[in-house]
């Protein structure tokens, strides 16, 4: 027979609050966490694939954020080629509209403007290091800051500082991808008909191809240009658009391996989706039975805390007579 004490009342009031509360406490943390338990124990069997599965998931949000990485990269690389492609093809329009008018006075200053504006992309930075400077992202990769420091190098080739190193990213488990450029491979031979257009202003010989064409002296590319100087101009206008498709061939690399990056994120993307249903799925979590949960442990703090307080105003000898 069961002893009837108020002690053993309120022994059972005061359990069945603390049961409630204890209910209610881990409603809120599922509702909060979104997950059953707090640590993998609480999982009982089931812990084993879940740790598997935050293990792949951890590693596919390692492939997400380096992709993402990369194609940030491939994406300024893309709009710095894309200026110099256009400072090219500006360059090349100066020389035409000059020998189509008869007169080039003003031509070597534009020519001079456009190949500050190749120097910007060639020198163009992303977070904070320098987009083609192979592993040298510390230092400007195009060093002749005007055609007169181009011309006074000893060479093209001396004045990029770029080493050999290239930018590469691994988007997946199988797959590594060359993200970098390098400043003289995309630059160098734009480089190269700039450096020609400034020397021959300067009054050196040019050989272009197996033809050497030599200026009448210092500052010849100005006024009204005679045949030689035509003929220059034109073998230069030939230099400036093959240097110019080169870079368009460089320019469309690019766009192919931020096509390929961009499949990839996708990949993962729908991958990361699938997985997180399956570990919500394995993880059972039920947001609607949580907050179900969290209301009927309410319901029962209150009709405790009642019976508490209803203990409080009752005696066991009110009960006995």
């Amino acid at each position: 027979m069961t002893r009837v004490a108020t002690f053993g009342n309120y022994q059972s009031a005061l359990l069945n609050l603390m049961s409630a509360q204890n209910r209610a406490e881990q409603a809120q943390e599922r509702i909060d966490s979104g997950t059953i338990a707090t640590d993998m124990s609480g999982y009982g069997r089931g812990a084993e694939q879940l740790t598997s599965l935050t293990s792949t998931q951890a590693r596919l949000e390692g492939f997400i954020g380096a992709g993402e990485s990369a194609a940030a990269r491939l994406s300024a690389q893309d709009l710095a080629m894309n200026r110099i492609y256009d400072a090219g093809v500006a360059a090349r329009e100066a020389i035409a509209n000059g020998i189509a008018a008869g007169n080039i006075t003003n031509m070597m200053t534009e020519l001079g403007l456009q190949y500050q504006t190749v120097q910007s992309g060639l020198n163009a930075e992303h977070q904070g290091a320098y987009l083609f400077g192979g592993g040298r992202g510390d230092a400007p990769p195009a060093t002749a800051a005007t055609m007169a420091a181009l011309a006074a190098a000893p060479s093209t080739a001396s004045t990029f500082a770029n080493d050999d190193l290239k930018q590469k990213s691994r988007i997946d488990e199988n797959t590594m991808v060359e993200t970098g450029f390098l400043a003289n491979e995309i630059g160098g031979p734009l480089t190269e008909v700039f450096r020609n257009m400034q020397a021959y202003q300067n009054g050196i010989p040019v050989t272009i191809g197996s033809v050497t064409y030599t200026p009448t002296g210092a500052g010849t590319l100005t006024g009204q240009p005679g045949a030689n100087v035509v003929a220059f101009l034109t073998a230069q206008m030939g230099e400036f658009g093959n240097a110019n498709e080169g870079l368009t061939n460089q320019t469309a690399k690019n766009g192919l391996v931020q096509n390929q990056v961009e499949s990839a994120l996708d990949a993962h993307e729908s991958q990361k989706l699938a997985l997180d249903k399956l570990m919500t799925d394995k993880a059972g979590y039920d947001p609607a039975q949580a907050i179900t949960d969290l209301q009927a442990a309410q319901v029962a703090i209150e009709a405790s805390a009642q019976v508490i307080n209803s203990l409080r105003n009752t005696s066991l000898l009110d009960i006995l007579r």
